[in-house]
């Protein structure tokens, strides 16, 4: 049988994953192959606005218009994620291949930023762009899983493009209910309490 695709996932940090790229981080899963899994980390705004990276791009972003931080993986090279309507998608847009219809994230794509910004920005609803990408080989994210390091949940669009980022891991967290609302309390510094 096989595995149900990860695409359109969160990939929510457990409160003890302390490891400094991950650390109460949300990941959006982008791709999910046998051979591994990629996404981007969702909470960690960089503060560089966007034009300053992708010349002509910044009009477009969404706030806050700054680039992220998708992981500690390719930090040179960048993943931009934009939502379009219905109708034909515009050139330069690619929809997220596996997506579950279920999620409700339909019109979340990859856009190649080496398009025209005028012709593709203005078909966008939403758009972000991520310096680097969160990575995993075959086995090992499932590893970390079993392991406890992360929560795996559905994510909504709001999420991807988040104009309050830095509280994206509790909120993601509560609306889970019973015991990941709970953690959604968890000190950031447990010896501190």
């Amino acid at each position: 049988m096989d595995q149900p695709t990860m695409i359109g996932r969160l990939l929510v940090a457990a409160p003890l994953l302390q490891e400094e790229s991950f650390r109460r981080s949300v990941v959006f899963v982008v791709d999910d192959t046998p051979d591994g899994t990629l996404g981007v980390i969702l909470n960690r705004p960089l503060g560089m606005p966007v034009d300053e990276v992708v010349t002509d791009w910044g009009a477009y972003a969404s706030e806050p218009a700054v680039m992220f931080s998708g992981g500690p993986v390719g930090v040179g090279s960048g993943i931009a994620l934009g939502v379009v309507g219905p109708g034909e998608p515009p050139p330069g847009w690619s929809p997220l291949e596996g997506l579950d219809p279920h999620l409700g994230l339909d019109g979340i794509g990859v856009v190649d930023l080496d398009g025209p910004p005028q012709v593709l920005g203005g078909a966008l609803g939403a758009f972000r762009v991520f310096a680097g990408y969160a990575g995993w080989t075959e086995g090992q994210l499932a590893g970390e899983i079993a392991e406890g390091a992360w929560y795996v949940v559905d994510a909504v669009a709001d999420d991807v493009f988040t104009t309050a980022p830095e509280g994206l891991w509790p909120r993601v967290l509560r609306r889970q209910g019973g015991d990941m609302a709970l953690l959604s309390t968890y000190p950031d510094d447990p010896t501190m309490n």
